[in-house]
């Protein structure tokens, strides 16, 4: 819509779709006749990822479709008409299709939320396949990119990092692209103050249960807590978050105790008995 303050804007031009067209060119997101499922949640993240590719898909230089889909997976009335509202408002013409994912966790004491998004990542193959796509794109930032590999060293014991683009194992043929990947969480929030819009954080039963009784959402505690370090760690050195992205891309096999690949462990003690 003309309310809408996007490409206009430099600062959004630049820290936005820049960043975003950058994601796509350096890790070869987008091909020419992809069918790309833009997978819509009803957060910030992923309705601006829509707004991008909308921009992208009128600069484009090759064909392409896009197909804006959104899974309601048990949403109560007003977060359904939230989702809604905003698609409507930011032109986005959305398809929504309903599954019983909410009633299906609503009872799981262990782990629920990780259980309900496996899930919803099965649903969404399967209903983009169904249309015809190829791809879907999800709307993860590079801050939940730099967080996710902090999170795995100092909680999982592991170096790994949440991957620009995969393809799908049950879903044969299917990939699953992250655009959003060098776009920054702040600008994001920037973009959608300034747009004065209020989009939903997770809105399941388990996060609205929890708000009603003034707890703690524990599902984003971990995530909480490692956003805190890095902030912290930040004040020291203004280059910790690049670096921390940067370390996943720059590792040493020959100082390392051991990897692993294709579901195998390779160690050390391999090449040096």
């Amino acid at each position: 819509m003309s309310d809408i303050i996007l490409m206009k804007n430099r600062r959004f031009r630049e820290k936005l779709f820049s960043r975003f067209t950058k994601a796509v060119v350096t890790y070869d997101l987008v091909k020419e006749n992809d069918h790309i499922a833009v997978c819509i949640s009803g957060g910030k993240d992923s309705m601006l990822m829509a707004k991008l590719f909308q921009e992208l898909d009128n600069c484009r230089k090759f064909p392409f479709k896009l197909t804006f889909l959104s899974m309601d997976p048990g949403y109560s009335d007003n977060n359904r008409k939230r989702i809604e509202e905003n698609a409507k408002r930011l032109d986005i013409p959305l398809q929504i299709f309903e599954t019983p994912i909410f009633n299906a966790v609503e009872h799981i004491e262990k782990s629920p939320c990780y259980l309900c998004a496996r899930m919803r990542r099965g649903y969404l193959y399967k209903k983009a396949q169904e249309l015809g796509c190829n791809k879907i794109a999800l709307g993860h930032h590079y801050d939940d990119v730099i967080e996710t590999i902090l999170m795995g060293m100092l909680w999982g014991g592991q170096v790994q990092t949440m991957m620009p683009r995969l393809k799908s194992v049950n879903f044969p043929g299917m990939q699953l692209i992250r655009p959003m990947y060098l776009v920054r969480e702040d600008d994001i929030k920037a973009w959608r103050d300034a747009n004065g819009l209020e989009f939903l954080r997770c809105a399941c039963r388990f996060t609205e249960k929890l708000e009603a009784e003034g707890l703690e959402d524990v599902s984003d505690s971990k995530r909480l807590e490692t956003k805190r370090i890095i902030s912290e760690l930040k004040k020291d050195n203004p280059f910790v978050e690049a670096n921390i992205f940067k370390s996943v891309s720059n590792i040493n096999l020959a100082t390392v105790l051991a990897y692993k690949k294709d579901g195998k462990t390779y160690s050390i003690l391999d090449e040096n008995p």
